[in-house]
């Protein structure tokens, strides 16, 4: 016999069966809503039951009715006629990506330990917080020479999701530990001549040097600095600068000299 459209898979129909714990009794409840008991074909120590009125049982909704009790060591289960389209499914591993629609996986199938179904429930997915951006706004530090001095004079922020930056470094905040790309860059101005002279700019975590970037530079030039870490609560994330042009700098603002950074989504 020939189709229109596609030949129906039929070797995935089944009729879902429910087995039940038998008693002394002549009402039970169903696992699944019926209109009535010409949904299911019951069947009690092997013999299949009349459904109907005044005959062997009634069904509506889940409430199953015998018009005689069972008794303890009967068997009885039933087949619930009107599911089997219910439980059509295909073998495992038999559906290949050409035989799913387009936008047929929605992400509510896509969970891992960062997308979790509250999440997406909230329609909040993950990102990449705790993070925090501050910066010199004008030039309000002066870095002496031959000295690492801890730059403190931030000025201005750009965000700071979970108040961790005050004083110049940033804490950890609770709940935010974890693996951290952490970036700065520093500019200063002087008249002095420093070409090939040392500047250096280190980013710690307390007082331990977590990346270190030096280069022998000309006056008004600016440098940057990365890094990432593994940090946990509570650790305090600095940014130091060392130079020897024998005479004093002073931080450029204007967004210049900025320090920030972020948790990664792991």
């Amino acid at each position: 016999m020939a189709y229109i459209g596609n030949i129906p898979a039929e070797s995935y129909a089944s009729f879902e069966t429910e087995t039940f714990s038998v008693s002394a009794t002549t009402n039970y409840t169903l696992s699944h809503a019926v209109t009535n008991e010409n949904e299911i074909r019951l069947v009690i120590n092997g013999v299949v039951q009349q459904p109907g009125s005044g005959k062997a049982y009634t069904a509506s909704g889940t409430t199953l009715t015998l018009t005689s009790a069972t008794v303890s060591g009967d068997s009885m289960y039933a087949v619930y006629l009107g599911r089997a389209l219910q439980t059509v499914n295909p073998a495992n591993a038999s559906v290949g990506a050409a035989q799913l629609a387009s936008d047929a996986v929605t992400t509510a199938k896509i969970l891992d330990a960062n997308i979790t179904a509250a999440k997406l429930a909230s329609g909040v997915l993950p990102t990449n917080t705790p993070a925090f951006l501050a910066y010199v706004s004008s030039n309000t530090q002066t870095i002496a020479s031959n000295t690492t001095v801890k730059i403190t004079n931030y000025n201005a922020e750009v965000f700071d999701t979970d108040n961790g930056f005050a004083s110049g470094q940033y804490t950890i905040p609770s709940g935010g530990a974890g693996k951290y790309v952490f970036h700065a860059n520093v500019s200063s101005d002087t008249a002095t001549a420093v070409t090939n002279k040392q500047f250096n700019l280190q980013i710690k975590v307390g007082s331990t040097t977590i990346s270190s970037n030096t280069i022998l530079r000309p006056p008004y030039a600016q440098f940057g600095i990365s890094a990432m870490a593994d940090v946990s609560v509570g650790n305090v994330v600095s940014m130091h600068m060392y130079q020897d042009s024998g005479s004093t700098v002073n931080l450029e603002g204007n967004r210049r000299t900025f320090f920030g950074g972020f948790k990664l989504i792991t």
